[in-house]
C-alpha cells in the first residue's frame, strides 16, 4: 500500500523525539507527586482482612489470574511462563524469606460470562498475599476493588487503560505495562508520520477501547490530524457491518483498530468493504497485536502497522522462558509478568513480611534511588546486607509513579509480513 506525504510527518517525528528525550532526561529521576491522587506506595491501614490482609503467615503466595480462555487466551502461554519463570528462579535462590514461594493459579477469562470474579474469590481463599493479573484492564476493573479490599497486591502485567491513573486502589494496585497515555501517543505520531490525516478509529467499547481511542484522538488532532468517525463497538456482537459501512462512508486515508481477537471477524468485513489492509493503511494495538498466520490467507496483513508495550527482549531471557514452557512461540507480556512476580518477591523481603500491605509500602522503595540490580539472587544478597536496592527488570527500567504505574517505559512498533506475523521496526522510550 501506499503511504501518503504530508506535513504532519514532521510534527509527528518532532513529538516523537520529545517523547524519547523525556526519557533520556528523566529516567532515574524520584517520581513527582500528583497531589490529591490516591498513592501506591502508602497503602490504605482500613484495608479489609481476608487473603494478604495483615501480618503475614511466612509464606509469600501468589495467585495468577491470567486469561486460559477467552479472547485473550493467546496472551495467557507467556504470562504464566514468565510468572512460572520467576518463581522458579525465586526458589532456587531460597524463595522469600527462607521459604518457597507457593503459586496458585486462575483463569481471568475475558468476554461473557465473567468468570473472574469467582476466579479471584478463588484465590483470595487459597490466602494469596499478591495477585499477578490480570491482561484485560476491564476484567481488572471487574475485581479490583475484591483484592484490594481484602488487603492484597493487584499487579497487573499487562493492564494499559488510563482508568488506573485516577483509581482509588487504597495504595494496592500496581502494573508494569505502561498506562495508554503513552501508547496513545506512539499510535498517533506513528499515523502522522506516514503521512495520513483523515483517519477513522475502530474501539472496543469498553475502559480499554474507549480510553486509547480518547488518547490516540487527542494527541492526533493537537497535530492538526482529523479522525472522520470514531466508532466504538460491542466486542460480543457476531458482526460489526454498521460500524464497518460507517467507517467505509467517510472513506478514510487510515484505520486504527483497537480491539482484541475479533479483529479475526472485522478484518473480512473490512475488506469486504473496500477499505481492508490492501485498500487503505491499517494499525492494531497490543490488543491484537498477534499471530494470524493460521486465520487469514497469506498476504492478508502484510503491511499492517502496530504498537504494543514492552522493550525488547535481550540476553538469554527468551531461552530462560523456553525452560519453563517449551511451546512458547510469542513472549508478549511475559518479561512484565516476570518483573511483577520479582518485585513482589524483593518487596516482601525488604518488609520482612509478606502480607499484601507489607509488600505494597516496599514496592517503590525495591525500584528506584538505591544500588542497582538486576538479577533477584544479585538483589536479596543486597538487602540481606542492609543495602537500598534499585531493580531494573527485563521489561525496562521499573520505578513506579504515585499511581501505581512505570513513569518511564518503551513501545514497540511493528509490521506485518506476508505469513500475517510481525516484525519490530523499532521501540521508543518515553516519560508517561
Amino acid at each position: 500500500m501506499r503511504l501518503r506525504s504530508h506535513p504532519l510527518r514532521a510534527a509527528a517525528v518532532v513529538a516523537v523525539s520529545a517523547l524519547v528525550l523525556a526519557a533520556c532526561g528523566g529516567t532515574d529521576a524520584e517520581p513527582e507527586s500528583s497531589g490529591d491522587e490516591p498513592s501506591s506506595s502508602a497503602p490504605d491501614d482500613e484495608a479489609a482482612g481476608g487473603g494478604g490482609g495483615g501480618k503475614g503467615d511466612g509464606t509469600l503466595v501468589v495467585g495468577t489470574l491470567l486469561p486460559q480462555t477467552g479472547d485473550l487466551a493467546f496472551l495467557g502461554p507467556p504470562e504464566f511462563a514468565g510468572v512460572d519463570l520467576a518463581v522458579k528462579e525465586i526458589n532456587e535462590a531460597g524463595g522469600v524469606n527462607g521459604e518457597p514461594v507457593k503459586q496458585i493459579r486462575a483463569d481471568s477469562g475475558d468476554g461473557t460470562p465473567n468468570i473472574a470474579p469467582q476466579e479471584t474469590n478463588n484465590l483470595l481463599d487459597a490466602d494469596a498475599d499478591a495477585v499477578i493479573g490480570a491482561a484485560s484492564s476491564s476484567v481488572s476493573l471487574s475485581v479490583i476493588d475484591k483484592i484490594t479490599g481484602a488487603g492484597v497486591v493487584h499487579f497487573s502485567p499487562a493492564n494499559t487503560s488510563t482508568a488506573f491513573d485516577t483509581y482509588d486502589d487504597k495504595g494496592l494496585y500496581f502494573r508494569t505495562a505502561p498506562s495508554d497515555v503513552l501508547q496513545g501517543a506512539v499510535m498517533a505520531n506513528l499515523v502522522a508520520s506516514d503521512g495520513f490525516s483523515n483517519v477513522a478509529i475502530m474501539a472496543r467499547q469498553d475502559s480499554y477501547g474507549e480510553a486509547l481511542a480518547n488518547q490516540v484522538e487527542q494527541v492526533f488532532t493537537e497535530q492538526g490530524g482529523s479522525i472522520v468517525n470514531k466508532s466504538l463497538y460491542n466486542a460480543d456482537a457476531s458482526q460489526f457491518n454498521a460500524e464497518v459501512d460507517e467507517i467505509a462512508s467517510k472513506d478514510p486515508e487510515a484505520i486504527v483498530l483497537i480491539a482484541f481477537n475479533e479483529t479475526t471477524k472485522i478484518i473480512p468485513a473490512l475488506t469486504a468493504k473496500g477499505i481492508g489492509p490492501q485498500d487503505v493503511q491499517i494499525y492494531f494495538v497490543d490488543g491484537n497485536t498477534a499471530d494470524y498466520s493460521k486465520d487469514f490467507e497469506p498476504g492478508t496483513l502484510e503491511g499492517v502497522k502496530a504498537t504494543y508495550p514492552g522493550a525488547e527482549l535481550t540476553g538469554d531471557f527468551k531461552e530462560r522462558m523456553l525452560t519453563v514452557d517449551k511451546k512458547l512461540t510469542d513472549f508478549t507480556y511475559g518479561p512484565e509478568s516476570f518483573d511483577a512476580t520479582v518485585v513482589t518477591a524483593l518487596a516482601a523481603t525488604a518488609a520482612g513480611d509478606d502480607s499484601g500491605e507489607a509488600i505494597a509500602a516496599e514496592i517503590n522503595g525495591v525500584t528506584a534511588d538505591g544500588e542497582k540490580c538486576t538479577e533477584y539472587t544479585e538483589c536479596v544478597k543486597l538487602l540481606e546486607d542492609g543495602t537500598d536496592i534499585d531493580y531494573d527488570g527485563v521489561s525496562g527500567p521499573l520505578e513506579f509513579n504515585d499511581t501505581g504505574s512505570p513513569s518511564a517505559a518503551t513501545i514497540g512498533i511493528f509490521e506485518y509480513k506476508s505469513d500475517n506475523n510481525f516484525e519490530n521496526l523499532e521501540y521508543i522510550t518515553g516519560q508517561v
